[in-house]
């Protein structure tokens, strides 16, 4: 067995609570209310940006000259995606938050940070992972489940799209390829990392639903 598939089966009931919370099962019946998606996409916009920042500062700690072109690349992804949705969406939906960062969008992109900066390469790189995987298996499963027409089809579409993909099955193979040479402590830390962060996935998805606010 792979580790990332050891890493999928530890988290794979976060993984099914993620699925078939309410947010993305609205996305997939073309029923989930605008103002909740415009709440999302803003506070994604805010966490692309941290997150390019953590995967940039994980390129640096790479051991080869490889991987380190395949984190700025990753870094670079991110801020070209941000970029669209202030382009796209903000445009379309007319999305004029100034509120700054939910506290969900917060704790997942302080934790990536905070990861990225202190924690080995090998525990940032699995801390990193589930942003690539989850979305990309949830993008897989509304794309193939959806209803048509869907008013967020263009979203669908981004995340179960071939480019993205590509970017995912990198990540998964750097993250295999560290866990054959890491000790029993390092794979260790890399589990709790991934299971951190796909808990943090969980909670970003559920601060949109809720339109979460501070003190609230």
């Amino acid at each position: 067995m792979k580790f990332t598939d050891l890493l999928w089966a530890e988290a794979l009931p976060i993984f099914e609570k993620i699925q078939h919370h309410p947010f993305n099962q609205e996305l997939k019946e073309g029923t989930l209310p605008l103002e909740k998606f415009k709440f999302y996409i803003y506070q994604d916009s805010l966490y692309l940006a941290d997150f390019a920042r953590a995967l940039a500062v994980a390129g640096t700690k790479a051991g080869n000259s490889h991987e380190l072109l395949d984190f700025l690349q990753f870094a670079k992804n991110a801020i070209l995606v941000e970029r669209a949705l202030h382009l796209g969406y903000f445009k379309e939906y007319v999305i004029d938050y100034q509120s700054g960062k939910a506290p969900g969008c917060f704790a997942y992109t302080n934790y990536l940070m905070a990861t990225s900066a202190f924690e080995s390469y090998e525990v940032t790189v699995a801390a990193l992972l589930p942003c690539f995987w989850i979305y990309k298996q949830i993008g897989d499963y509304i794309y193939a489940n959806q209803a048509t027409p869907n008013p967020y089809q263009n979203w669908i579409n981004a995340y179960a799209g071939e480019d993205f993909a590509h970017s995912v099955q990198k990540a998964l193979d750097i993250c295999d390829r560290l866990a054959e040479n890491a000790s029993d402590a390092t794979r260790a830390k890399m589990i709790e990392a991934y299971l951190t962060a796909s808990k943090l996935e969980y909670v970003f998805w559920d601060s949109a639903y809720r339109l979460e606010a501070w003190g609230g």
